[in-house]
């Protein structure tokens, strides 16, 4: 109730928006992408709330949430994920006022999902299976360095691998995936930043591609970056969301918050992306017989630089536990960047690069692996079927749902 009467969803979704654009003038990059009215973005610029007149309102706008009778299972939905959405927004209000929760408590807080941490100790024996199959001698990190570095696609041809990559991928999602028409992107290769590529979702059923070429792009990340970045990943994942504000009229669509519940469901589906897209052996079989000849590489080395990337993805889970370990002054930074060479095979260069994201953003690196487990084994449980697995995805995408919803 306010003033006696009852809020209904619209209205306490419009007041949701309007508290995001407004934390983004205190906390600039909290909103990832918006496409509302523009005349809500202007006003929040122009009369922005204090930061304590916020906190006050994002309590109201709970309490509110908290006592509204959904009469429809679609409000209900909506409801629900508002406020957690609120509940997000309300702490990292607390969270530009410098307070600070340890690691695995923020990511809860801010995510909705608590992830899973195991001990660093865990990851030995897959260390263990590679020091076996990488070939040469010496530390093992450098023998992996040396070996990646026979894949890196050669600078002069990055742009032509990258739109090939993005193009299959975005064939193989049409195939299962109804996109509007007009829907496109634009790439660009950039430098200095602190993470590896970034769409910026920039309404009208367009976006922003940008890939980073500080470090070298292996030639294996081609159609990772380009499902997660494109298709089905953000790219796809803007154009469900833009979908369900202008046609369904959920104004809590128009705005997406950096730090959300819904951030690793869409990293985690982003990530997945590409095993949707690229089931089995297909993805190696597109690489040796398009993207390797593109790049100039010699395609019968591929089989044994898949064999490398299956056995280092069952480390990915330990940078999760080195961000907890830094993040929580468990240990020093140069200790950090130690244990992320050690641990993602890297060189230290690669390292820093991985502990400046972790500095800038936080417990948001939960949301790639663990947000990638969760969609995982939530497509996972319906088969094998292609149709019911695109099906699974297509259901993340256009429903109101939280991590937990995965889990069921």
């Amino acid at each position: 109730m306010e003033g006696g009467v009852t809020r209904d969803i619209d209205g306490l979704a419009r007041d949701y928006v309007r508290l995001v654009l407004e934390i983004d003038t205190h906390e600039p990059g909290y909103v990832d992408a918006y496409y509302g009215p523009q005349e809500w973005r202007a006003a929040a610029k122009a009369s922005p709330r204090s930061q304590e007149e916020l906190k006050a309102a994002a309590d109201r706008l709970l309490a509110q949430l908290g006592g509204f009778s959904a009469t429809d299972t679609d409000s209900a939905a909506r409801a629900r994920v508002l406020a957690a959405n609120v509940s997000s927004a309300r702490f990292r209000l607390d969270m530009i006022d410098g307070v600070h929760a340890p690691f695995v408590e923020e990511a809860e807080r801010l995510f909705a999902l608590r992830p899973e941490l195991k001990p660093l100790s865990d990851y030995d024996a897959a260390l263990a299976h590679i020091d076996a199959v990488v070939p040469g001698r010496g530390p093992l990190t450098e023998r992996v360095q040396l070996f990646r570095s026979r894949f890196a696609i050669p600078a002069d041809k990055v742009d032509d691998v990258m739109h090939a990559a993005i193009a299959e991928c975005r064939k193989r999602t049409l195939a299962h995936i109804s996109l509007p028409e007009g829907e496109s992107f634009t790439m660009e290769l950039v430098k200095d930043k602190s993470w590896g590529a970034y769409n910026y979702y920039l309404g009208g059923n367009q976006s922003r591609i940008q890939i980073n070429t500080d470090l070298p792009v292996s030639i294996g990340q081609a159609l990772v970056l380009g499902c997660h970045e494109g298709y089905p990943g953000h790219h796809v994942q803007g154009i469900y969301d833009e979908r369900a504000y202008r046609t369904k009229g959920w104004a809590e669509y128009s705005v997406a918050p950096l730090y959300a519940p819904a951030a690793p469901i869409k990293e985690g589906g982003a990530d997945f992306g590409v095993d949707l897209a690229f089931p089995g052996d297909e993805r190696l079989e597109f690489e040796m017989r398009v993207l390797y000849p593109l790049a100039g590489l010699d395609p019968s080395t591929a089989v044994a630089f898949d064999a490398l990337r299956r056995a280092t993805a069952d480390l990915d889970g330990a940078l999760l536990t080195i961000s907890q370990m830094h993040l929580d002054r468990v240990i020093t930074r140069e200790q950090a960047i130690d244990l992320v060479a050690k641990y993602k095979l890297v060189a230290p260069v690669a390292a820093e690069q991985s502990l400046d994201f972790e500095t800038e953003y936080r417990s948001y690196v939960i949301n790639y692996a663990s947000g990638e487990t969760l969609v995982r084994d939530y497509v996972d449980r319906v088969g094998s079927d292609p149709a019911a697995r695109w099906a699974a995805y297509e259901h993340i995408l256009s429903t109101p749902i939280l991590p937990a919803d995965l889990k069921q």
